[in-house]
């Protein structure tokens, strides 16, 4: 069955704020001077865990809807703690008896993934029928912190009306606390640093394609939107990294699961290949600083900026992503995208071994009056 994907961010911001509240979708009143810059606190310290049983399992959320509008800059700004870092923490939270890590650590790496979703769509729930938009996609480290800053001013020029800021990350833990810990988790702080002001682009419509995961012989079908009137340019971002514990014994493997599989993608804008890519990352060792100490005694060294994983793993080429790492999207301007109207969009990924899977989201930018190229 074709998806069908709508702009429920969309129209309504214009480029300056004299004329802003002209389009359609009125998204923000006529002002003479733009407010003073402001922050907006999404997340504080919040913890993220891995009991299926508690509120807080694998994901955190907070409600945003921003004033002042339009935007010069809006920044959302993301940081990430981990329990088991720094060593020093192991002194006040020692491993259980019989243990080998703090039991609130988890060792691994994760992903890291921050999104906007609609609380009035008519199935938020669903990743595929009515998708989210996502605005970071990153790793986390091996228990370590991270810090993330994105700008987000063409979507919240774009923005109208209240929206649930997700944070997930599907942590897990081990019950005997030998690989990790016994009840791991993160804690995450996110805020938006906002500058009202003339916006640099005439953002009509942000509109989210896809948001979920891919996994072996799975097919996508076509997925239907609409660019609005008045569009003039536009870009395409398809955000994608290989996960999974898949055994695939091909030549295009270097390692015993999807992470370390290269898949050739194949992007299509109204039946019309766009890009044929294979996701990759060669430079994961540029996170792998060595450092001697750390609780487990011995001679061995950690990544200072991956301290619970081992260096070789840290250091390994991966399917898109390197541990403790935002992976950026591809990003297109196809010129049949800046046409108004019906389109439609399209990937397959060929090769995905089962057991594995593709996490991918796509997002369809429309731009007026010439701006966003």
């Amino acid at each position: 069955m074709a998806l069908l994907a709508g702009p429920w961010l969309g129209c309504g911001t214009t480029s300056s704020p004299a004329s802003a509240g002209d389009d359609a979708g009125g998204a923000f009143d006529v002002v003479s001077e733009p407010a003073p810059p402001y922050t907006q606190t999404l997340l504080d310290h919040v913890h993220i865990g891995s009991d299926s049983s508690k509120p807080d399992f694998q994901k955190a959320t907070a409600s945003v809807e921003l004033t002042g509008g339009p935007f010069a800059q809006v920044s959302l700004v993301v940081d990430l703690v981990s329990p088991c870092f720094p060593w020093s923490n192991w002194k006040t939270d020692p491993p259980p008896a019989g243990q080998d890590w703090p039991a609130d650590c988890d060792a691994f790496d994760r992903n890291f993934e921050m999104s906007l979703v609609d609380p009035d769509a008519s199935d938020a729930s669903d990743a595929q029928t009515s998708p989210g938009l996502e605005l970071v996609r990153a790793i986390t480290p091996f228990g370590g912190p991270e810090h993330l800053e994105q700008d987000v001013t063409d979507v919240f020029n774009s923005l109208q009306g209240p929206r649930t800021f997700e944070v997930t990350i599907p942590t897990y833990s081990d019950s005997a606390g030998k690989v990790s810990g016994s009840n791991g988790g993160w804690y995450v702080s996110a805020h938006l640093a906002v500058t009202p002001g003339t916006a640099p682009a005439n953002v009509l419509a942000v509109i989210p394609l896809y948001y979920a995961s891919v996994t072996a012989g799975e097919t996508v079908a076509d997925i239907s939107f609409t660019m609005p009137p008045g569009t003039t340019s536009s870009r395409l971002e398809y955000r994608v990294t290989g996960h999974g514990g898949a055994s695939d014994p091909s030549t295009s493997c270097i390692g015993p699961a999807e992470e370390f599989c290269k898949r050739t993608h194949h992007v299509y804008l109204d039946d019309q290949p766009i890009e044929q890519v294979t996701p990759w990352r060669a430079d994961c060792a540029k996170l792998c600083t060595l450092a001697d100490g750390g609780p487990f005694g011995g001679t061995g060294q950690y990544c200072e900026q991956n301290p619970c994983g081992d260096p070789q793993s840290v250091e390994a080429s991966r399917a898109n992503w390197c541990p403790g790492s935002e992976t950026p999207p591809y990003s297109w301007t196809p010129g049949a995208l800046s046409t108004p109207g019906a389109h439609t969009f399209k990937f397959a990924i060929d090769g995905i071994y089962a057991g594995g899977e593709w996490r991918v989201s796509a997002v369809a930018y429309a731009y007026g009056g010439g701006d966003g190229d």
